[in-house]
């Protein structure tokens, strides 16, 4: 039963709580005892100072600020500018806020805020569906379109709507990058072509692959009523985070076993029975490499990429709230910022998983 805990949380991502296991139920005390502190110890121990130097440099640089701005209203004003300066910082005044880095509690009261935000914003929504249901209902019979709710998204939404936007600039990227690379993998004189080409676009800036998408799906799309910032978005997430994939693929299908391609020689085989059943299990395990690191890079453009399209997803609501400069806007940006790091995490542990289900990878 041990073991088979262990291997499950190995399988998810959570090897690292293998000590504790082995730990508790008494075997080799010594050694878990100390892979226990390595592990597990430590890590908390990393967390508990990180948390602490951002209290702490916070703190500092608020300080740093306040009495700077009291420094210049004492030049500007003298005393009397000073004390209504004081006046203002103890009320939190809007005029004299700090705009210095947050402080951990201040950055999760924030995202309390924004979930507390969102349930209200559900709220409405839901109302307001109701409220045009029988209406709606009326206007389909009739032909016509339904009223949709236009209020603004919350910050759940736009979670949503980034995972929508990266997922779909995934496939994007796999459905382009695999086949291309098992066509260049088989043919050393088309990897000898098309090089140059993958050298000089693999770098690209994500800001140029969406000023690029943005010219030729503007042109596709005159006249089209949907959603077209999320077309072009997807479509430059997918183009920008392809090329790790096509990389990998080529080198995992030209490196395959000569002998296995001899026995496929020898078995008759089809051209696509010899790419299904010898090359592409043969390169998964770098294919499936190529693959994470795509999802990984598509996540991390996407936020610029959103940016520039306004599409209405975390890169949006980063620049909103930088734009807006309210007394908690800074907040609600680390707030993201960990939100982001977070979800970037869970989808790394995520292909790494369907990894270890289809090439038995360990980690």
């Amino acid at each position: 039963m041990k073991n088979k805990v262990i291997r499950v949380l190995s399988f998810i991502g959570l090897g690292f709580l293998e000590p504790a296991i082995r730990l508790a139920s008494g075997e080799e005390p010594k050694k878990n005892a100390m892979e226990f502190v390595k592990k597990i110890i430590l890590p908390i121990i990393t967390i508990v100072v990180f948390m602490v130097t951002w209290s702490k440099g916070a703190e500092a640089l608020e300080n740093r600020e306040r009495e700077y701005k009291l420094e210049q209203a004492f030049a500007s004003g003298g005393e009397q500018a000073v004390n209504e300066l004081k006046a203002c910082f103890e009320a939190n005044g809007s005029s004299c806020q700090i705009t210095a880095l947050p402080t951990p509690s201040a950055v999760y009261n924030a995202f309390n805020k924004l979930i507390a935000d969102h349930k209200v914003i559900s709220e409405k929504k839901e109302a307001f569906i109701e409220k045009t249901a029988a209406l709606n209902e009326a206007r389909i019979a009739n032909g016509e379109e339904p009223i949709v709710y236009t209020g603004r998204p919350s910050f759940v939404d736009q979670i949503n709507r980034s995972i929508k936007t990266v997922f779909a600039g995934f496939f994007l990227a796999l459905f382009l990058a695999v086949p291309i690379g098992i066509v260049l993998g088989l043919s050393e004189q088309l990897r000898a072509s098309f090089n140059w080409l993958i050298q000089i676009f693999k770098p690209v800036s994500p800001v140029v692959w969406y000023l690029l998408v943005y010219m030729i799906v503007k042109t596709f799309t005159l006249g089209f009523d949907g959603d077209t910032s999320f077309i072009i978005s997807f479509i430059a997430v997918g183009l920008c985070a392809m090329w790790a994939t096509l990389v990998n693929t080529t080198l995992g299908v030209s490196s395959v076993d000569k002998d296995f391609i001899n026995v496929a020689k020898v078995l008759n085989l089809s051209t696509l029975q010899k790419i299904f059943k010898i090359i592409l299990p043969s390169s998964f395990p770098l294919i499936f490499t190529g693959l994470r690191i795509t999802l990984s890079v598509a996540w991390m453009v996407l936020i610029a990429i959103e940016l520039l399209s306004q599409s209405p997803g975390l890169g949006t609501f980063v620049w909103e709230e930088f734009q807006n400069g309210a007394a908690d806007s800074n907040a609600k940006i680390i707030a993201a910022m960990f939100v982001i790091g977070g979800i970037g995490f869970l989808l790394d542990r995520l292909m790494f998983t369907i990894q270890q289900l289809m090439t038995f990878t360990e980690e």
